[in-house]
């Protein structure tokens, strides 16, 4: 028989847990302070508001007035949730005999113990929330008092039924494997500070008894309504059944290049010094998709949507008109203000739910200011390249490279996740600073294997003849070999 799931309400929360927390169980909820963990808390018993459990509240870390100010910023009400609150468990010890057989602190945890089963007796919840821990663990005083008082919840909580989640500020030196091991689950809270802009939150389930979870940090973000999970992207798990086909750039000379244009469901790099050309050459591709009615999603991390489109226009790309009736979609990206998670998540959904059919990135250097180091860079795109791939996606990523003439260099070196990697030049000839254009490899079908002349004009994009003429293009300092002063060569 399936057990019993109790749904949190958190966007994306309950995709990472399998559905939910299992129901009628102990968790613990830890974190440093302003991880959210009041927050997630709060969505959990909305959640069983919404769906005509009871709910209770009890808070010794923080009053009822502290509740309803965090409760209205995320535009929420508490009404419909039990709230014990400290100052009210404080009145109802005042005034007690303290026998003075016992220490003072094993007198109030017990009275404090029986206090709080009594309300859960009374108000029967169907879900619990207890902030936090750090008030018990003071109270106790020795980690086996502890210990037993927490297994004496569990029991008492169990019997009722209830689905409780503990919350914990991490307050104990090292880890609290007290708790640890009598919780069912554990759900970890963390945020990282970066050298600019959000801080870097992350969850993780680090344990949940009989439930297959998804392992791994998944990024969340706090915003108005609540905490918003990003489940980790899992290429494997999705499969569509696609049609491989060729989709051109609108230029029949860049398509003779290219072998025909670039595939559906591949990911193509274009790599080249700033001002190259490489943006102008992912604009003809979207521009030539969106006339063929499909789908466009454009990340611009470098430039603003204004500039983009104007720069469109220049070379005669209808961008304008193609934003206006939904085939090209600009999206202008802050890398400082957006989780990795996030974006995917955002780039997943357009496809899902809007049917995209190129999406581009503009650059992968802002795309990389968005990561905490490399190696999770490279993890990351690789989800979610294979994922567009598997959908039939064309994918098209720009990288700018360090220098403007001569050796090269790049932030990261993504080439080898590319099928098609494009590369662009500066080069002099006599005396006048010009652009090259190659196809260094692709995977899905064949191309050339010339340098060819690009031009950028008010008409649009040249792409000229072989650059038969030269060596040593690629190095940005050509040598003559040919007969360089030809009509049409580039030396003209």
């Amino acid at each position: 028989m399936k057990k019993a799931i109790s749904s949190t309400g958190i966007p994306g929360l309950d995709d990472v847990l399998g559905g939910g927390f299992p129901a009628g169980a102990l968790f613990l909820v830890d974190g440093n302070p302003g991880v959210g963990k009041t927050t997630l808390a709060t969505q959990f018993l909305l959640e069983g508001v919404r769906l005509k459990e009871r709910c209770l509240y009890i808070t010794l870390s923080e009053t009822r007035d502290e509740l309803d100010a965090v409760a209205r910023s995320h535009g929420w009400s508490l009404e419909g949730i039990d709230v014990i609150e400290l100052s009210a468990i404080e009145r109802s010890l005042a005034g007690k005999s303290q026998n003075t057989m016992f220490q003072s602190a094993e007198v109030e945890l017990t009275q404090l113990s029986k206090l709080l089963l009594e309300e859960v007796e009374r108000i029967k919840p169907a879900r619990v929330v207890l902030d936090s821990l750090s008030e018990l663990r003071l109270l106790a005083q020795n980690p086996l008092r502890y210990r037993r008082q927490i297994l004496a919840f569990k029991q008492r909580f169990a019997e009722r039924g209830a689905t409780v989640l503990l919350l914990d500020d991490r307050s104990a030196v090292g880890i609290d494997v007290q708790v640890h091991s009598i919780v069912h689950g554990l759900v970890s809270l963390s945020m990282a500070p970066m050298k600019y802009g959000i801080f870097r939150r992350t969850l993780a389930v680090i344990k949940m008894r009989g439930v297959e979870f998804m392992e791994g940090n998944h990024d969340y973000v706090i915003q108005r309504g609540g905490l918003v999970v990003f489940a980790r992207l899992i290429a494997a798990d999705h499969h569509k059944e696609f049609r491989k086909e060729l989709l051109s750039s609108g230029s029949k000379e860049l398509d003779a290049l290219t072998g025909g244009g670039l595939h559906t469901g591949t990911s193509n790099l274009l790599m080249g010094p700033a001002g190259s050309g490489k943006s102008t050459i992912a604009a003809m591709f979207a521009d030539a998709a969106a006339k063929r009615g499909q789908h466009v999603s454009y990340y611009a991390f470098d430039e603003s949507n204004h500039i983009l489109r104007a720069r469109a226009a220049e070379i005669g790309l209808g961008f304008d008109k193609h934003v206006q009736s939904g085939k090209i979609r600009l999206a202008q990206i802050d890398p400082a203000q957006i989780a990795p998670g996030e974006l995917a998540h955002n780039i997943v959904r357009s496809v899902k739910e809007e049917g995209i059919n190129v999406v581009v990135l503009d650059s992968l250097n802002g795309y990389v200011n968005a990561m905490p180091n490399e190696d999770f860079l490279y993890l990351h795109l690789h989800e979610l390249l294979t994922y567009l791939n598997q959908q039939g996606v064309m994918t098209i990523m720009i990288l700018a490279q360090h220098g403007l003439v001569g050796p090269m260099g790049a932030p990261v070196d993504v080439s080898y996740l590319a099928d098609t990697v494009i590369l662009t030049r500066y080069f002099e000839a006599r005396g006048a600073v010009k652009k090259a254009i190659s196809v260094i490899k692709k995977r899905s079908g064949g191309h050339e294997n010339t340098l060819r002349e690009l031009s950028l004009t008010a008409k649009g994009v040249v792409v000229g003849p072989p650059l038969t003429e030269f060596e040593g293009v690629l190095t940005g300092v050509p040598r003559a070999v040919g007969n360089v002063g030809k009509p049409g060569s580039a030396g003209t």
